[in-house]
């Protein structure tokens, strides 16, 4: 089965999209993003991403908001931003169905393998956002020397069944999906894998369908209803 999962990314308390992931490019969708997140669970989704922006970039935080959002909607949640402890990802898990790690991916691979241990492979995603075929880090500011392949092949042998790869290049552009860098990402990690970074398209959906992949994070080309939702269209 194939998923469109709707994003909800959070900046100073507002739903937003970015322009390649830079918070000086944003376009506010939604004032309230649980207004947002609940426009969503309305039309049919199953599942929301939350992303706080935030914390990701290591200026703030939405927590009370997110956390609101988590105990308001029909739907499960998945969150994102700023995880980057034990703790932090063992208080959300208190709240919401899985997290999403990021930068500890790459700077304390022991802590993913810890939390897979403990709370289980369905709890724990990592997120592989890349450019040029590297792996980007605190909030995508930085890249690092470690390729997205690399990295989900770690993440395979460390146990970890899902992961979310974004292509930087392409998010928030809805200039179509780049298949190369995802058709790699789907040869090296062969169990649930979702994506995202520049979906303009239900011809985009496809192509990830096409190349076998579980699902899509969608943005920009659902909130200016460029795809349909829910998708497949009835």
């Amino acid at each position: 089965m194939f998923s469109v999962i709707p994003c909800v990314d959070i900046q100073k308390g507002k739903a937003v999209r970015l322009f390649e992931g830079d918070p000086n490019k944003e376009t506010i969708y939604f004032d309230s993003p649980l207004e947002a997140a609940q426009h969503w669970v309305s039309l049919g989704a199953d599942w929301v991403h939350l992303v706080d922006l935030d914390a990701a970039l290591g200026s703030g935080d939405n927590i009370a908001l997110i956390r609101e959002i988590a105990q308001t909607v029909n739907a499960r949640v998945e969150v994102g931003g700023g995880i980057r402890s034990y703790d932090t990802a063992a208080a959300w898990l208190d709240v919401i169905d899985r997290v999403i790690l990021g930068t500890v991916a790459i700077k304390e691979p022991q802590l993913v393998e810890k939390l897979v241990q403990d709370f289980g492979t369905e709890k724990v995603v990592v997120s592989i956002d890349a450019k040029d075929g590297l792996v980007a880090v605190k909030g995508w500011l930085e890249l690092s020397t470690i390729k997205a392949t690399e990295l989900a092949q770690r993440s395979l042998e460390q146990g970890v069944s899902q992961v979310i790869y974004t292509d930087i290049s392409r998010d928030g552009t809805m200039l179509g999906v780049n298949a190369a860098p995802v058709k790699e990402m789907r040869e090296a990690f062969p169990h649930t894998l979702i994506a995202g970074g520049g979906v303009a398209s239900d011809r985009d959906l496809e192509l990830y369908k096409e190349l076998g992949l579980q699902g899509a994070i969608v943005g920009r080309a659902l909130y200016e209803g460029k795809i349909h939702f829910p998708y497949p269209a009835a």
